[in-house]
């Protein structure tokens, strides 16, 4: 008996297909071509030493060149405060003699640290009373006479008529108020006519100008202004 073999062929093997390979993406193919390009490596951002000192010397040009204008600003900024702080003091004064119903008097003393305005004592005339509000003009601005630097006081003189002025600012003064808040004289107590003001600048650099305060006898406040060579011009 014969064995008859199958009509079988034996199994094929197949090899693994080989997988495509996968392109870089744009960044990695960036970057090669980046590296390629550039032997050298690369630094992170920033100043260079010669940039860093002229950047400096501009600043410090600039600073230069705006440091006068800031200091001529803060020097009319001082007048315009002090001006403005005499002024005030006057209505306040005034104010009192209303409210009180008496005679009260303004007072302007010089001091060690500038001109103190404050009211009379009702204890001690003369002296200004430490219980009530005062004001300190000080420092660069300072009560000054008449002509010590200041512009003619023509302007001022022709809108109020042609009146003559009579100057309180220099030395110590003083004005009082009746109950009607009126100014009186310190002589015999009668309605005054005169037309005081007080002269606010610089006895070391009268190039901001000068500031008047000016005193009618009503009792009425106005505060004038001027540059170093005149003319006056009133602003409230």
């Amino acid at each position: 008996m014969s064995l008859h073999r199958g009509n079988t062929e034996p199994a094929v093997q197949t090899r693994p297909q080989a997988k495509a390979p996968v392109p870089p993406s744009n960044e990695e193919t960036t970057l090669a071509q980046s590296a390629t390009r550039s032997g050298t490596p690369r630094t992170a951002p920033g100043f260079s030493v010669v940039e860093l000192v002229v950047s400096i010397c501009v600043m410090l040009i600039l600073t230069a060149i705006a440091i006068p204008s800031l200091m001529r600003s803060l020097r009319v900024y001082q007048l315009n405060d002090a001006a403005a702080r005499l002024s005030d003091m006057l209505k306040f004064t005034r104010f009192e003699a209303v409210r009180r119903n008496t005679r009260l008097d303004f007072l302007a003393q010089a001091t060690a640290s500038g001109w103190v305005l404050g009211i009379d004592s009702t204890t001690s005339y003369g002296t200004i009373d430490p219980n009530k509000p005062q004001q300190v003009i000080g420092g660069f601005a300072a009560l000054v006479a008449a002509g010590n630097g200041t512009p003619p006081p023509t302007a001022i003189s022709a809108a109020l008529g042609g009146a003559t002025l009579t100057t309180l600012s220099g030395s110590n003064a003083s004005v009082t108020f009746d109950a009607r808040g009126a100014i009186r004289t310190a002589v015999n107590g009668t309605v005054s006519t005169s037309i005081y003001v007080f002269y606010i600048g610089s006895v070391v650099d009268p190039d901001p100008g000068y500031r008047a305060v000016v005193l009618l006898p009503s009792g009425n406040t106005q505060i004038w202004t001027a540059p170093a060579a005149g003319p006056w011009q009133k602003v409230s």
